[in-house]
């Protein structure tokens, strides 16, 4: 029979720091949960902790019943989407490249790449170039100027030079091109670090709410993050009144809009959650 193996002192340390990570993290998601599903009453008198007190779906109704929030949900699907898409693409065909050592340039182009991460030009150089461009209220301006991150691109190099070079060999003396080579063999063994940079393009892109405010002004454009840092700042409804709206709290309301809006990464992480921690260390094994 197996003792169970004595805690030294570290670990002792070690786990309670670990566990107040934890319910520092878990708590605020629980006490919005409960804010939005509880009775307007126990709301005002600050009675509601962990638990809804009064259990009430009204909040929920308003949000969804409110054509503001619906077509901001909307839009930030399709922005997330259709972002995340020419992320991977871009970053895939950019990567395969910058990872075969005897590609012309490559010792010019990488520090180039690097230096991004730190210097960047600024967001009214990058306006001035969008405005230019003519995509000011479009997806484009959102996705076109972001369609490559430095950090995830460096993760894919890595990975890339971690696959067999036989297999590209061999395939070149089949008669394969460079591109068949890619997306035939290169990618489809790459799902684990395609599927950790994704992770990081989903979220990146669905809780992006500054590039928005900047090169969107219409309204009818805008994602839910924007919609809902005006509720959370400005106390912004639309012309029903939304905070108002069948005398329900302002928090309730702000609280079932946050609460829809972690709903994806909610449903999404846990799936990815080992390739996240796998790109993390792809970027860090290799220079």
């Amino acid at each position: 029979m197996v003792g169970i193996r004595k805690l030294s002192f570290f670990d002792m340390i070690n786990y309670l720091f670990l566990i107040g990570i934890a319910l520092a993290t878990v708590y605020p998601i629980v006490y919005i949960t409960a804010v939005s599903f509880s009775d307007t009453s126990y709301i005002v008198q600050g009675k509601v902790f962990l638990f809804p007190k009064g259990f009430n779906i009204e909040a929920y109704k308003e949000v969804l019943l409110d054509n503001k929030i619906p077509r901001a949900y909307l839009n930030t699907v399709y922005y997330t989407v259709l972002g995340t898409f020419i992320n991977l693409l871009f970053t895939s065909i950019a990567a395969y490249p910058l990872s075969q050592r005897n590609f012309f340039g490559r010792k010019i182009w990488m520090p180039a790449i690097v230096v991004t991460m730190f210097l960047q030009p600024g967001i009214i150089p990058n306006f001035l170039i969008v405005q230019k461009l003519g995509l000011l209220d479009s997806v484009w301006a959102l996705v076109i100027p972001n369609a490559i991150w430095t950090f995830e691109l460096i993760i894919l190099i890595s990975f890339y030079e971690s696959v067999s070079k036989q297999i590209r060999e061999a395939a070149l003396i089949d008669g394969a091109s460079e591109y068949r080579i890619l997306f035939n063999m290169v990618i489809p063994l790459s799902k684990p670090a395609l599927a950790s940079i994704g992770l990081f393009y989903f979220v990146g892109h669905w809780n992006s709410f500054f590039l928005p405010m900047i090169y969107l002004t219409d309204q009818t454009l805008y994602p839910l993050q924007v919609v809902l840092r005006g509720m959370l700042i400005f106390n912004e409804g639309n012309g029903s009144s939304l905070v108002d709206s069948a005398a329900l709290a302002p928090q309730a309301m702000k609280n079932a809009t946050i609460v829809l809006s972690m709903i994806p990464v909610l449903m999404i992480y846990p799936f990815a959650q080992k390739y996240f921690a796998k790109g993390v260390m792809l970027g860090s094994e290799k220079g």
